[in-house]
């Protein structure tokens, strides 16, 4: 966050009589509020005066999951995650708008527009089990569907459009792995999907430990406070100082006619594929792997890729998420009714995908103490596995 005032401001908790006389002692502060509450979603944060409450709601006819209602305006997050950088955006441009209402936000350098409203949720669950549903129910051109493990979507907000795609999509990767235990256990990583805010203190947390001192060095080991972009190096980077086996592949060339990537297709079946039928006579049609998103990124944009459907003409297409896409678009793909729509928005052929260059990060299990410090050595020259 920015403190762009000239005269000496105060920062009043928003749940407690505590004053601060720095924003970012009050973001850490206001943090651990949110974390209390996680545990705990029933009971008060201990001295909150006004603590966010969790409430239960019906949504899509599925009952009693937990809400989180923002103390300072109407907004209602789905996740602790979501409310605690929504609390961040009132605490970084000092106020707080009323249910409904226009919240008109200016700083020295740029004006952000925001609209909060009761109904606006920016991470959308259940996104993998709406997919296997409608391929299970539609979708009879496939003849083989390989998904994901479970991933949540998280689309970018008013205060981050522009810049915080690779953020989110490392939200979204984070949201699969928090699923698994093997990624959850000891020394690797933290149970809760972090806050832009907490992404960049982990990515300068792990420069401290010595990866990437290159990349380190092009952001001057600063990202908190800033709309810095974020890409494959430095989500590498926080995976394996967590002990996460990451791998980034650079498809730095097309590899096939009108500037394609057909090597990309390729590479990305085989990834959900393997392994996913354990040796089953007669694989099933479609298939929820336990494999993690494959974050994409290229020139200007990063997306996440959450599975690939092999036709039976023989074409392959990826399905992509992408943090562009509104929460209320996000969510027509849990409505049957409205979810072919919604998938075709999702559905890229190799036509589609005609940048020059893609990156690929995956996360395939994890690394034992000794592997960690021999990567974060070798990382003085970081450089991408490159196909062709």
């Amino acid at each position: 966050m920015h403190c762009r005032s000239r005269s000496k401001r105060m920062f009043p908790c928003p749940f407690c009589s505590l004053v601060c006389s720095d924003c970012f002692i009050l973001q850490e502060h206001v943090e651990l509020h949110l974390q209390d509450q996680a545990s705990s979603a029933s009971e008060a944060v201990p001295e909150a005066g006004a603590s966010a409450q969790a409430c239960s709601s019906v949504r899509n006819g599925e009952p009693g999951f937990p809400l989180y209602e923002c103390p300072l305006c109407s907004l209602v997050c789905v996740d602790n995650s979501s409310l605690q950088e929504h609390v961040e955006l009132h605490l970084e441009y000092g106020t707080a708008a009323a249910a409904g209402k226009l919240m008109e936000i200016s700083a020295k350098h740029y004006a952000v527009i925001l609209f909060y409203h009761k109904d606006a949720i920016m991470c959308i669950r259940r996104v993998l089990e709406a997919l296997y549903d409608f391929h299970q129910r539609e979708a009879r051109d496939c003849a083989r569907v390989w998904l994901c493990a479970e991933t949540d979507h998280y689309s970018s907000s008013a205060g981050d459009k522009g810049w915080g795609c690779g953020y989110r999509n490392f939200q979204m990767l984070l949201s699969a792995l928090r699923r698994t235990e093997e990624y959850t256990a000891p020394h690797t990583l933290p149970d809760a999907v972090p806050s832009i805010p907490r992404v960049q203190a982990l990515i300068e947390a792990a420069w401290a430990e010595g990866i990437d001192p290159q990349g380190a060095s092009h952001f001057n080991r600063k990202l908190q406070g800033t709309r810095a972009w974020i890409g494959a190096t430095e989500i590498y980077s926080v995976l394996t100082v967590h002990r996460i086996r990451a791998r980034i592949v650079d498809f730095h060339q097309p590899t096939g006619p009108g500037n394609t990537h057909p090597r990309l297709f390729d590479w990305v079946k085989n990834y959900f594929s393997q392994h996913s039928s354990r040796g089953a006579r007669l694989p099933p049609r479609v298939v929820k792997t336990n494999h993690p998103p494959i974050y994409l990124q290229h020139q200007g944009h990063s997306r996440s890729i959450v599975g690939v459907e092999e036709r039976k003409n023989g074409s392959v297409c990826l399905l992509l998420l992408d943090p562009g896409c509104p929460p209320g678009e996000m969510r027509k793909l849990l409505n049957p009714s409205t979810a072919a729509a919604s998938v075709s928005r999702m559905r890229k052929f190799p036509g589609h995908l005609k940048h020059t260059q893609y990156q690929v990060v995956t996360a395939e299990g994890v690394l034992t103490p000794e592997e960690k410090r021999e990567r974060i050595a070798n990382s003085r020259t970081l450089r991408a596995e490159r196909i062709p």
